[in-house]
């Protein structure tokens, strides 16, 4: 399955890249002035759920832009097939494909594709976190005044939900330095590689964090929500980090709850 994943994600990421800077239609999603979707991000997912069907056709399916499907299956592939639309439909090359697959709701393997950087992070449960086949560990960084943090924002920030803006402003405060690139995957991705040392978000999506969550695991981090229960798919708020600062960032994240 992980080859599966790995297979679609290169194939849909190819189809990414070369349109890139040539959508043609922007639709926004109901209710959400913010959140785009294009045609761009429908053809990618449809061309990783073929491949899936291909080869599981009775597999559960759960996508971003609504293609999935249900057979009642102990497998379910968790899609993003394009994670960083605001960022591509800008032309901005920080943007990628996610392929999580969950079994009996554990999530078992994890593909992310960045076809700007041709950087492919995996892992499958137990197995450790690869990036372009070559293992990776979390970072050894053990003091927030010392951590480069990344987070995201959710689409309705203006009505500050979950406290977001306090939380950005209080790690701001507390860290080295705060990125935000506009991919949760590829956020996750970079803490599994060790190039950031913590990430939090108030409001994430399965598909924005199926894959990532195990990559983050299996390359020695730790994944949370913010009262440091262990992580779901289907928790919004989600902490990942290297595990050294992960106290002290849930200290932070407490003062806003």
């Amino acid at each position: 399955m992980l080859n599966v994943a790995k297979e679609a994600a290169l194939e849909a990421g190819k189809f990414l890249k070369y349109n890139l800077g040539k959508v043609k239609h922007i639709e926004r999603k109901l209710g959400q002035e913010t959140n785009l979707v294009t045609e761009i991000d429908k053809q990618s997912e449809a061309m990783i759920i073929r491949k899936i069907k291909q080869h599981y056709p009775s597999h559960d399916i759960l996508a971003e832009e609504g293609g999935g499907q249900k057979n009642q299956s102990e497998f379910r592939w968790i899609i993003d097939p394009l994670d960083g639309t605001t960022n591509y439909t800008h032309g901005l090359p920080i943007f990628c494909v996610s392929i999580g697959v969950e079994m009996n709701g554990t999530i078992v393997a994890g593909a992310i594709y960045d076809p700007s950087a041709d950087e492919m992070f995996t892992a499958e449960k137990g197995g450790g976190a690869f990036l372009n086949g070559k293992r990776i560990h979390v970072s050894t960084c053990d003091s927030l005044i010392t951590s480069l943090l990344v987070t995201g924002f959710p689409y309705n920030v203006k009505e500050n939900p979950h406290h977001a803006v306090e939380h950005f402003v209080n790690l701001l405060m507390e860290g080295q330095g705060v990125r935000r690139l506009g991919s949760a995957a590829l956020d996750l991705a970079y803490v599994a590689a060790g190039r950031l040392d913590g990430f939090w978000e108030v409001s994430l999506n399965p598909w924005d964090k199926a894959a990532g969550v195990l990559i983050v695991q299996e390359a020695g981090g730790v994944v949370t929500d913010f009262k440091n229960t262990p992580a779901s798919s289907y928790e919004p708020r989600t902490l990942a980090s290297n595990g050294k600062i992960h106290q002290q960032m849930l200290a932070v994240l407490g003062k806003a709850l």
